[in-house]
């Protein structure tokens, strides 16, 4: 039993190992295709006049140019993309942490878990208010309370 898992596995290593060798032939192959096609090429632009190889050196490196720009593009829409995404789910937590600070300024003093545990970390980013501050007429002792500490 133990000698036929091990012919199973040598077998089986085998078949990747050829399919393996097979798929790097295929990459061979097509890399010297392309190799042949950039060597035909190059030997076309020796044939040219200066000035034409010139203007087809120009519009090779404005292709080459093109198309990195195009893949600038996209990475900065996708950047943009995972910014937006980002900004929603800062809200969102935002969010839970004012509805969680409020629901513990509901909380009865002696009933509040120990607030050294419960401070939650968000940076906000600084901003220029300006204007009146709105609160309810019930949570001018806790708003005055706040501001002093």
């Amino acid at each position: 039993p133990v000698l036929r898992l091990l012919e199973g596995q040598l077998q089986d290593q085998r078949r990747e190992h050829e399919e393996e060798m097979e798929a790097l032939k295929n990459q061979v192959d097509l890399m010297q295709e392309e190799l042949e096609k950039q060597q035909q090429a190059f030997l076309q632009t020796l044939q040219l006049s200066p000035e034409v190889q010139v203007e087809f050196g120009l519009q090779q490196e404005i292709t080459r140019l093109t198309n990195e720009n195009l893949d600038l593009k996209e990475l900065l829409e996708k950047l943009e993309k995972n910014e937006r995404k980002l900004k929603k789910q800062l809200k969102i937590y935002m969010k839970k942490v004012q509805d969680f600070e409020a629901s513990q300024t509901m909380m009865p003093v002696e009933r509040r878990p120990h607030e050294r545990n419960m401070q939650v970390a968000v940076q906000r980013k600084e901003k220029d208010f300006q204007g009146m501050l709105e609160y309810y007429k019930e949570d001018e002792p806790l708003l005055i309370r706040n501001l002093i500490t």
